[in-house]
């Protein structure tokens, strides 16, 4: 037995315990007598103290069952005779675990087909013993819930409770993932820091992360200076792309809700939208393929020879025309909600149109406008696949936007790319740069917060 099998054991018990409560309570209700609470939340009590434990240990004994079947395989005459060079151990285990799930029927290692009977016998009593587990707390779940099934018992309040419980656990688990991606950043940023010092890193200007092999190589300590990559970042994601961005989104949001007719409105804002799921990779191409060479023969016949076909404009120009429908659709939904009132208001006073916008509307929609803007300034932070097809990959401290530069993003992709050494100082820069873009990015959001909540007191 699998623990798939096990997983549908479970939800099959739970809706059986459901219905065979919701009966009882039916039938308790047949006889006259007047529930506290109604069948249904019965059976949901039921249901879920049925699933809800034996899911959890099913969630926990998943991976657990996997270091417990690698540990048989070891402890075996075939696994103390492995090699002790970890990547190679490593390796057979793979390939024997391979076997044994019948992925494929023969390893390149030999001693892998003398492990793989061991891992398939030591899956399948792992994995029996593991839903036979989940199974017993299934049923024991649903008989302590099933007891509790009276005329005076509250199930609508203890299902509540459960609900609550879940929605707890669930909040829980996306603070404790973002702090275990901080703390991860945090370790590895330190390791970094101990081999280069944080003020290199911080101001220094020039980036060349490639590190020598032997002490005596030229060039063997690399430099770690940030700066370019922070400008680069900075110039394509929050200047170039904005400048197309923020004008364009907001004034197709202002057509779109003050000027546009109807029927058009339907028709337009979802056309708008598509350009929000367009993959990444299709504007690379465009921008590599068509906006690049574009901009290159642009800046050569204004006389700037040092216009590249990988440039920080023709990156930034197709970043800009990606964010377009972010900054639109917030500005769309802020506009939209304010209130006729102060439309109607400023009209009777003799405003315009478009004074009324200018005066009354956008001032309004302020916090919801801010919030589309730097919403759109961190997706265009974090945007990797065109800066690497249209920007390039050199980390100039330049504000030509003909020239090619880098990104922060760009980098990281470029650092942790293949078979990486997690004790160089090449490897471990990729972590403190993703520390220095978290907090960035959290204090733009802080900012968005205080901007948010200025401008939203002033129009309560």
């Amino acid at each position: 037995m699998t623990l798939s099998i096990a997983l549908f054991a479970v939800l099959a018990i739970a809706v059986a315990a459901s219905f065979l409560a919701r009966n009882r309570a039916r039938g308790l209700r047949g006889g006259g007598v007047r529930l506290n609470s109604l069948p249904n939340y019965h059976a949901a009590f039921v249901g879920l103290w049925a699933a809800i434990p034996a899911l959890l240990f099913l969630a926990v004994w998943a991976p657990v069952q996997t270091g417990l079947i690698e540990q048989t395989a070891l402890a075996s005459p075939a696994g103390q005779q492995l090699p002790d060079f970890d990547l190679q151990r490593d390796s057979i285990l793979s390939e024997a675990r391979e076997i044994a799930t019948g992925e494929r029927s023969v390893g390149f290692n030999p001693e892998a087909s003398e492990l793989a009977p061991i891992f398939a016998a030591a899956a399948g009593r792992y994995a029996l013993a593991g839903s036979a587990v989940a199974i017993l707390i299934a049923l024991g779940g649903a008989f302590f819930a099933m007891r509790r099934v009276n005329v005076d018992f509250r199930a609508r309040s203890g299902v509540e409770k459960l609900v609550m419980a879940l929605l707890v656990g669930a909040s829980l688990i996306a603070i404790l993932t973002t702090l275990g991606i901080v703390l991860s950043l945090l370790f590895e940023s330190l390791r970094f820091f101990n081999l280069v010092s944080p003020v290199e890193f911080l101001f220094g200007s020039t980036w060349s992360p490639q590190t020598a092999i032997r002490a005596d190589q030229a060039g063997s300590s690399g430099a770690f200076g940030s700066i370019p990559l922070f400008w680069g970042t900075i110039f394509i994601g929050a200047i170039i792309a904005m400048v197309v961005a923020i004008p364009l989104g907001l004034m197709s949001a202002i057509f779109l809700t003050q000027y546009a007719p109807r029927r058009a409105r339907t028709w337009l804002k979802p056309i708008l939208e598509i350009l929000a799921g367009i993959p990444t990779v299709v504007y690379g191409y465009f921008a590599a393929l068509t906006v690049a060479p574009a901009v290159r023969d642009l800046g050569i016949s204004i006389g700037i020879s040092s216009a590249s076909s990988e440039s920080a404009l023709a990156a930034g120009l197709v970043m800009g025309i990606m964010i377009i429908p972010f900054v639109s659709s917030m500005a769309d939904d802020s506009i939209a909600a304010v209130p006729q009132a102060m439309r109607d208001g400023s009209l009777a006073l003799g405003a315009t149109k478009s004074e009324t916008i200018k005066k009354v509307v956008l001032p309004a929609a302020l916090p919801g406008v801010v919030g589309g803007v730097l919403l759109a300034v961190s997706r265009a932070i974090g945007e990797t696949m065109i800066v690497v097809m249209a920007a390039g990959l050199a980390a100039n401290l330049t504000a030509n936007p003909f020239e090619s530069v880098t990104t922060v993003t760009t980098q990281i992709v470029q650092l942790l790319t293949g078979d990486q050494e997690f004790d160089s100082a090449k490897t471990l820069a990729a972590f403190a740069l993703g520390l220095a873009l978290f907090i960035i990015t959290l204090i733009l959001n802080l900012i968005a917060l205080r901007v948010v909540r200025k401008y939203r007191e002033a129009y309560e």
